[in-house]
């Protein structure tokens, strides 16, 4: 099952804040988060990784319904790469 934003809401309530209090800590961290992104930039957090916005180059592809060939655009990814700690705490 996987950990919903509402689930990471309830977690911060049970620390002691109110209902609104918990949305508004997890939306602004996640807009802090999403705006640095956007910039292009890195969101480094400690302990637990890495997210870096890459870019892709335009490729060839293919459609899988038709098999016919297309040019896949040139776009932006964003990738995630746990930190040690995380990955030794995950391997336990």
């Amino acid at each position: 099952m996987a950990l919903t934003k509402n689930k990471i809401v309830e977690r911060v309530n049970d620390l002691g804040f109110t209902k609104k209090k918990s949305v508004d800590i997890v939306e602004s961290l996640l807009e802090i988060i999403k705006d640095s992104l956007e910039k292009g930039e890195d969101v480094l957090v400690s302990g637990f990784g890495k997210f870096c916005v890459k870019n892709k180059s335009t490729r060839r592809g293919r459609n899988p319904a038709t098999g016919a060939d297309l040019t896949l655009d040139a776009r932006k990814v964003v990738t995630f790469k746990c930190s040690g700690k995380l990955r030794e705490r995950i391997n336990r």
